[in-house]
């Protein structure tokens, strides 16, 4: 089975098979098929309660995720999901004679199988689709698969400095990321080794170019305007900017020797949003060593992932 992020499936014509009558979800059942349907609520026992349109799911509170019986995972796991798609494996059937169905399911088996057979597999430097989840200061939350969380440490997700991962993702997005470690199936991701290296990034720009960029950070030496996710460039100071704004910026200098990008502000721009695709530079599904540096510049810098 191919397992993915909560809610890749739900709409999916074969899910919607198995959930819509009680012999869809009998045959699941026999088959040990995951299925995905829909959080209505989240009752006073913490048993979460699931929308079919074939009738109703439960699924009872130690069955809401691994970790909960064993206290390793705390009930707001549970309580978050409410509105939220969820896995599940059908464990039992009862139907009133009316054609209304009573299931009992459990997403922690869903969970344990996908563990088993995904993501205990996982190694440093193998590329993985996931899903954000929800954004903290120092980090953005991931969905890997059925539901099982990891994170991408803010100052991984890309090379250019940000504020909070909501300058950089938003709840919902699928987006690609590396492992960068798998310690007993807690994974740790990376994410700004797939958005280019410093050539790739400052070879999409020249001197003479004037382009958009974000105001990152100021400095008493200067400001740092982000032209792309993985490169910014030192403008000269100048009144009445503040981080975060959007900017034109003419581009004085490439210097690879050196990694620099020098730049004028312009203008300042209204505020255009994020973009909602991330360009990777990668289409490998596995790396091995991620170089940043030119083989001009005297730092390097890298990740080797082992």
């Amino acid at each position: 089975m191919n397992y993915k992020p909560e809610g890749c499936i739900l709409r999916t014509a074969e899910n919607q098979k198995y959930i819509s009558s009680a012999e869809g979800l009998a045959e699941a059942m026999e088959k040990g098929v995951i299925l995905e349907a829909r959080v209505s609520v989240c009752d006073s026992s913490h048993n979460l309660i699931v929308d079919l349109p074939c009738g109703t799911g439960i699924i009872p509170r130690i069955e809401g995720a691994t970790g909960i019986e064993e206290g390793s995972v705390r009930d707001i796991a549970l309580i978050s999901r409410v509105n939220k798609p969820v896995c599940f494996k059908v464990e039992n059937i009862v139907s009133d004679g009316n054609g209304k169905v009573t299931a009992t399911l459990s997403r922690r088996k869903a969970q344990q199988e996908c563990m088993e057979n995904y993501i205990s597999g996982l190694e440093a430097g193998d590329v993985i689709e996931t899903k954000v989840t929800h954004l903290e200061k120092f980090g953005c939350f991931t969905d890997i698969a059925c539901g099982i969380p990891s994170l991408i440490p803010i100052d991984s997700i890309s090379v250019s400095r940000i504020s909070h991962p909501s300058d950089r993702f938003h709840n919902g997005q699928m987006i690609k990321a590396v492992v960068k470690s798998n310690e007993n199936g807690r994974i740790c991701l990376t994410h700004k080794e797939l958005l280019g290296t410093w050539e790739e990034n400052a070879g999409q720009f020249e001197a003479g170019m004037t382009v958009s960029g974000i105001v990152r950070s100021i400095e008493n030496y200067g400001i740092f305007v982000e032209l792309t996710p993985n490169l910014a460039g030192l403008a000269e100071l100048r009144d009445n900017i503040s981080v975060g704004q959007n900017v034109s910026v003419y581009i004085k200098a490439v210097i690879p020797e050196k990694m620099k990008v020098k730049l004028i502000i312009v203008d300042v721009c209204e505020d255009c949003g994020n973009a909602s695709e991330i360009k990777y530079f990668t289409d490998a599904v596995h790396i091995d060593r991620w170089t940043y540096s030119t083989p001009q510049s005297p730092k390097e810098t890298e990740t080797v992932f082992s």
